[in-house]
């Protein structure tokens, strides 16, 4: 199988498909943080592409040499995205609706959003013992390099609208980012 045009169309529209969820989170991030710079939306993006390209390449390998433990595991993966955006999303909605009405929204730490990284993309692993399970390396690394380009572009613009959404909504923003992560984790589940 070689390196044609069904290729990167396949690798694109993966991309595109696995990053909705990251999106959406964007899209949260960019309204509870409407004054956000580019150096922190480019590490936001950067992150949800990172995980993005990673899990495929988890899949990928899981797929050549632990397939039996990855099989038990895959049963969880709608349930482990449920939690964990359902908790970030909660603490979002309970501090949007505590919160004063001209206090500062804190940003988004470091570690929220790894967990947001990995509920987004635990979907993705899926990808690497199905689709790139017939690729050679190179390939499987091509086409996780694409899906991270495109996660990353989508992210971008995914928190530059709701960057301005955020800034003409105000403070209700977190309420609204808190809602969309808790809607997010539900269809993971339901889809699951």
């Amino acid at each position: 199988m070689g390196y044609g045009m069904e290729f990167y169309i396949t690798a694109l529209m993966l991309g595109a498909a696995l990053a909705m969820d990251a999106f959406s989170v964007s899209l949260a991030g960019g309204l509870h943080e409407p004054h956000m710079k580019r150096k922190r939306m480019c590490m936001i993006a950067g992150v949800f592409a990172g995980f993005q390209a990673l899990m495929p390449m988890i899949g990928y390998v899981s797929a050549r040499t632990v397939v039996t433990l990855f099989g038990a595991f895959e049963k969880a993966i709608p349930w482990i995205a449920l939690i964990l955006l359902c908790i970030i999303g909660g603490k979002m909605l309970f501090d949007g609706l505590h919160r004063k009405k001209d206090e500062e929204v804190p940003a988004v730490r470091f570690g929220v959003l790894m967990l947001q990284g990995i509920a987004t993309s635990i979907d993705a692993l899926s990808v690497g013992f199905t689709v790139f399970e017939s690729y050679d390396v190179g390939k499987m690394l091509l086409g996780a390099l694409i899906i991270a380009c495109v996660t990353f572009v989508i992210c971008i613009g995914g928190l530059l609208i709701g960057r301005q959404a955020g800034t003409a909504i105000g403070g209700r923003a977190e309420i609204l980012g808190g809602i969309i992560l808790i809607a997010i984790g539900i269809e993971i589940f339901i889809k699951g």
